[in-house]
């Protein structure tokens, strides 16, 4: 068994192996959110993406060691706190808690650590690490008084997102904290205070002032995880310039190859167009929740595109989705039932398992993964219905299925049946007895009308939500 994954650096899918194979342990950095406002469900396109590496790798008998960033304090947070009349701290912490609830909602693994960027062990680092670059002459501080990293200085910047500096002859400096490829220049580590900043400034040996984005996740991710990484992971858009800045900064500092593997996820599209709140198609998951869609739903159409491939998101694709859980939860309950008590007993169908495992090695693989899931399905539907299927295979497949689960997290949420659904279902249970089929009839439309659908089985009514 090995696995592949597309490395943005070399354009190549290449076999994964650890810094550290003996201990198998994976030390893996993804850019977290800036949180200045509700994610929207292009970030957790991403978060998703990562989660399945994560949960895929540990599948695999990996020790993921992760750190997620928190980005709460750039050009963006501090326009937005300025904007609400509210401390940096303050506003911000809104929407770190809000995350953390998102990332619940559509059942993302927590990472090992989620650093801020103004927490004071950070600032200090990142201090740090810009007066080590100063004292090779990579950095300078110019009459504005913020640092720069001397682009001049490396000349392999560039390489990730495969740019030719010869061709973009860089000049000049930039302050921004994004900017565009054809504006390239010296990017800012430390920028000196303004008036727009308001109280937001750290003391330095340049003066008061805070640090710019890109050195941010230079200082967190080597402090976590050491001078060298396993992957390193984001969205296309981040490429450049943040990870072409942060390999820059942490290659100058360490004089050690930064990331191993650096692994990034197309875009998303909204109905065939680009996510935008003028054309009124921007969606934050809280949007989406209260539109009626469950975390599951939309965990499951974000998860089941190819990370490299652009997915567009549609209400058509969380209708399909809603349609696959179905199906999907439908063939769980019938093989728990099927399977009762007995311990599982081998069949040819668990092949799928290896099938669905062996696909997601191939560069995460989804697709692949679940045709083969539901092959699998529907294959074992059939060996039920024609009881060719034994009660200790069927409970070899619930097992395969909670192995296969590990990774992708779509088991059905935890149902609480109201008192008032079990009451109309007690009475439906005493109208059938007496044979009332009219009265029967009416109550199961009446429990319908409550979001829950009443099946009549040898062992009684089974209720699964609408």
């Amino acid at each position: 068994m090995s696995i592949h994954f597309f490395n943005t650096l070399s354009r190549q899918l290449e076999e994964f192996v650890p810094l550290d194979p003996a201990r198998r342990t994976v030390r893996m950095y993804t850019c977290g959110p800036t949180v200045y406002n509700y994610a929207h469900i292009g970030n957790f396109r991403a978060y998703i993406f990562e989660d399945l590496l994560q949960r895929h790798l540990e599948a695999r008998g990996f020790d993921v060691l992760r750190a997620m960033n928190l980005t709460d304090v750039d050009d963006k947070t501090i326009r937005g706190a300025r904007t609400a009349q509210k401390r940096l701290n303050d506003f911000t912490q809104i929407y770190k808690d809000a995350f953390f609830e998102d990332l619940g909602a559509l059942r993302i693994k927590r990472a090992s650590h989620f650093p801020a960027a103004t927490e004071p062990q950070h600032i200090e680092r990142m201090i740090a690490m810009i007066r080590e670059l100063e004292s090779k002459e990579i950095a300078y501080q110019a009459e504005d008084k913020s640092v720069y990293f001397r682009l001049s200085k490396f000349p392999d910047y560039g390489k990730l997102a495969h740019l030719n500096l010869d061709e973009l002859r860089p000049t000049g400096r930039i302050r921004n904290d994004d900017y565009e490829k054809e504006a390239i220049g010296d990017f800012a580590l430390w920028k000196a205070w303004d008036e727009e900043d308001g109280e937001v400034k750290w003391d330095s040996p340049w003066g008061p002032g805070r640090p710019g984005w890109h050195i941010e996740c230079s200082a967190m991710a080597t402090a976590l995880l050491g001078p060298e990484l396993d992957i390193h992971c984001g969205g296309v858009d981040n490429i450049f310039p943040h990870h072409e800045a942060e390999i820059a900064q942490s290659e100058c500092c360490t004089g050690k190859k930064f990331v191993r593997y650096w692994m990034h996820c197309a875009h998303l599209m909204v109905e065939g167009q680009k996510m935008s709140k003028s054309l009124g198609n921007f969606y934050t998951l809280r949007d989406l929740l209260a539109k009626g869609w469950t975390g599951r739903e939309i965990r499951y159409a974000l998860l089941t595109v190819n990370y490299r491939l652009p997915l567009n998101f549609t209400f058509a694709g969380l209708d399909g989705a809603r349609a696959a859980l179905a199906r999907l939860d439908e063939w769980t309950e019938r093989l728990a039932e099927y399977a009762g008590p007995q311990a599982p007993e081998p069949t040819p169908l668990a092949s799928a398992r290896e099938q669905f495992f062996a696909a997601l090695d191939d560069d995460l693989n989804i697709s692949g993964a679940m045709g083969h899931l539901f092959v699998l399905i529907r294959d074992s539907n059939a060996a039920m219905d024609a009881r060719t299927l034994t009660e200790a295979q069927a409970a070899q497949l619930l097992a395969d299925w909670q192995q296969m689960n590990s990774v992708l997290a779509l088991e059905r949420d935890a149902q609480v049946i109201p008192a008032e659904v079990m009451g109309l279902v007690e009475q439906r249970q005493q109208a059938r007895a007496a044979k009332d089929w009219k009265k029967s009839d009416a109550l199961r439309d009446e429990i319908l009308k409550l979001g829950w659908v009443v099946k009549d089985t040898k062992d009684g009514p089974k209720l699964t939500p609408k």
